[in-house]
């Protein structure tokens, strides 16, 4: 008989066995083999500091011939001019219609048309901020630079939501284009908007059609993103029972996954609006007009309150398109929830405008009082109608700037936070990363992207990473990534945070929509003027810029995928007992996984393209080589190391995604 606390010698032998038995374990075992067998040849080859440079390739001749091939042949090449050439003139004919149709409406007829447009979609609430919301760009007296950025943002959303419709539907459709175009979708969403402006500034040159342009290859990504998620995730059930009926393929997609899907769709075309709109400040540096090129010209001077004035607008513009665009989700009752049979609810649980005879009536009645206003009341906004904002913003900038950056008693002040987030997250987390073995990290991003996917998504990732290396940007990765890391754990901390409250309260949902929608629809830039303002210049404003405007795309999802938690489910874990803790972490978060993955994917590519920009407030790591690269108009410094960056994000997102039946594989 055994004394407790001793161990015998067989149980001492099972407890490795059972360890090895682990799923994780196994799944890891390769690796670790692996590892101890290439490792050390690998530091006696190439050492164990940085990314050897014997490892290296240089490609900055190839990419500097390339460009001043580009263009020394931009004018005469058929390429340019019968297929480029088509391609730009066909945007800027759609963007200068889309404007002359605003201009001949008036201001107006605008207005009018637009909260006619919202009512008919969305309800006399979404109406009432239409007109309160173009009302309100004219009394900042940005009516004509609204108009302009209207006119792109049209031509741009609208390409941005079919290009991004179809690659989701090829994604939800087949496993095989899924698995192809996953990367491609990484790598657009991935590369920060400053490294492809390259290439398309060289291409196109200056104007409107780089602009579109930049703007689509920006804002496709995640409507085809939330496509295919919702395709992908239709019940088999229902799919089974629409077979069983003898449904073609086409029927099946029209009456079952297209209708299932609805709600991914409608947040893809919401997420393609917001971030085509926070792409107006970067389409303004080359070229394009309107309100991004206030918001920048503001920047360049460090005007607050300039900045304010035309960012708004911007905002206001989104929320109007949100509000819009969200009203169609009309869903009908069944009867026995408390509903009367064929009775259609909007977003939000209002009536949608009652009877066909009476809804034509009023389009009628208010088209034509549409056509009345804009052939009657001058075009422009009235001059005496306007309202100057700038003067009391920078005032109450400069109040703020006092009282908080050189202290707060007790707390200290704003720059001694940042001095302490910079030394003691920062430099550390940069240190260590910098100091890991070249392998050391090849082998941690293998047994990440392995332990959660299959040798597939490994290899993939673990290519990416190395890619960085051969390129000679491993250092400046290393910094990128840490400022990354950071922002990304601050983003998701504090937004699953809020997402479990608008996921729990309607209410709460509902009072945050507002707030989500201007953060989230705010220029990029102009973050970076107050938190300057607020931290100084460094890596610290870059990361707080990132937090605030990673955290409303990651509220959203997360918020969206909790919601759609099925209700027996939850009904289920209520009559079993079940806390409120236990119901969240055992059932909703569970069964919102995908959703909430997404979130991370979100996070990290958001924190990225502002981490990018923050270069220009001192931020550093690769952002500043893409920002230098853009600047001198040298294609090799800006694309070798925004293509870093896309590969810095491939590697991160194939960490972060579990691949679908990765956990079965044996």
């Amino acid at each position: 008989m055994s004394t407790t606390g001793t161990t015998t010698p067989r149980s001492a032998a099972v407890a490795p066995m059972a360890l090895l038995r682990h799923r994780t374990v196994r799944r890891l075992l390769p690796l670790a083999v692996a590892g101890a067998v290439l490792a050390p040849l690998a530091h006696v080859l190439w050492g164990s500091g940085g990314w050897p440079g014997a490892l290296s390739v240089s490609l900055d001749e190839p990419l500097r011939s390339a460009g001043d091939w580009i263009v020394d042949n931009r004018d005469s090449h058929w390429l340019f001019l019968y297929f480029f050439g088509w391609i730009s003139a066909g945007l800027i004919a759609a963007v200068h219609a889309v404007y002359v149709v605003l201009l001949a409406l008036g201001w107006a007829g605008v207005t009018a048309g637009a909260a006619l447009v919202a009512w008919r979609a969305a309800g006399v609430r979404a109406a009432v901020t239409a007109l309160a919301s173009f009302a309100a760009c004219g009394l900042l007296d940005m009516w004509v630079p609204t108009m302009r950025t209207l006119a792109l943002m049209v031509v741009a959303v609208a390409a941005s939501v079919l290009v991004g419709a179809l690659l989701g539907l090829a994604a939800g459709l087949s496993e095989r284009a899924f698995r192809v175009l996953r990367p491609v979708l990484d790598t657009m969403q991935a590369l920060p908007a400053f490294a492809y402006l390259l290439p398309v500034v060289l291409v196109f040159g200056i104007g409107v059609a780089p602009a579109v342009l930049a703007t689509v290859v920006y804002a496709a990504p995640p409507m085809a993103r939330l496509t295919a998620l919702g395709l992908r995730s239709t019940d088999p059930g229902v799919l089974e029972a629409v077979d069983s009926l003898g449904a073609t393929p086409r029927q099946r997609l029209l009456t079952a996954r297209l209708p299932m899907a609805r709600k991914q769709l409608l947040l893809g075309v919401n997420q393609a609006i917001m971030m085509a709109l926070s792409m107006a400040v970067i389409a303004s540096v080359i070229g394009a007009d309107g309100l991004g090129d206030r918001v920048y010209q503001a920047l360049s001077t460090v005007d607050v309150g300039a900045a304010l004035a035309a960012g708004i607008p911007i905002v206001l513009l989104a929320i109007v398109l949100d509000r819009t665009t969200s009203g169609r989700s009309w869903a009908v009752v069944p009867q026995g929830d408390g509903g009367t049979p064929g009775r259609r609810l909007g977003e939000g649980g209002h009536d949608r405008p009652p009877g066909r005879t009476r809804t034509a009536t009023v389009w009628a009645a208010g088209l034509a009082a549409t056509v009345i206003l804009a052939w009657t009341v001058p075009t422009t906004w009235p001059k005496s109608w306007t309202l100057q904002i700038a003067r009391p913003v920078n005032q109450a900038k400069d109040w703020l700037v006092d009282h908080l950056y050189t202290g707060i008693p007790g707390i200290g002040g704003t720059a001694d936070w940042a001095a302490h987030y910079t030394g003691w997250i920062l430099d550390p987390l940069r240190d260590t990363l910098q100091g890991i073995p070249w392998w050391g990290a090849l082998l941690l991003v293998a047994a990440l992207a392995r332990a959660i996917g299959t040798w597939r998504t490994t290899a993939t990732a673990t290519a990416a990473l190395a890619a960085i290396g051969v390129m000679g940007r491993w250092d400046g990765a290393m910094d990128t990534l840490s400022q990354v890391l950071a922002a990304v754990a601050a983003t998701l901390v504090l937004g699953f945070a809020v997402a479990v409250a608008t996921a729990r309260s309607p209410r709460t949902e509902r009072l945050l929509r507002p707030v989500l929608d201007v953060f989230q629809t705010m220029p990029q830039f102009v973050y970076l003027i107050p938190v300057v303002a607020l931290f100084g210049v460094g890596r610290a404003p870059a990361a707080a810029a990132a937090v605030v405007y990673a955290l409303p795309a990651v509220v959203r999802i997360a918020g969206e995928g909790l919601r759609q938690v099925s209700p027996a489910a939850m009904e289920s874990s209520r009559s079993l007992g079940a806390t409120g803790r236990q119901q969240l972490f055992q059932v909703q978060f569970p069964l919102a996984r995908p959703a909430l993955l997404l979130a991370v994917n979100q996070a990290v590519v958001l924190v990225l393209s502002v981490v990018i920009i923050g270069a220009l407030v001192g931020g550093g790591g690769l952002g500043y080589d893409v920002v230098f690269g853009l600047a001198r108009g040298d294609l090799a410094v800006g694309l070798v190391a925004g293509a870093s960056i896309a590969c810095l994000g491939l590697m991160l997102d194939r960490v972060t995604q579990p691949t679908k039946g990765a956990h079965d594989a044996r």
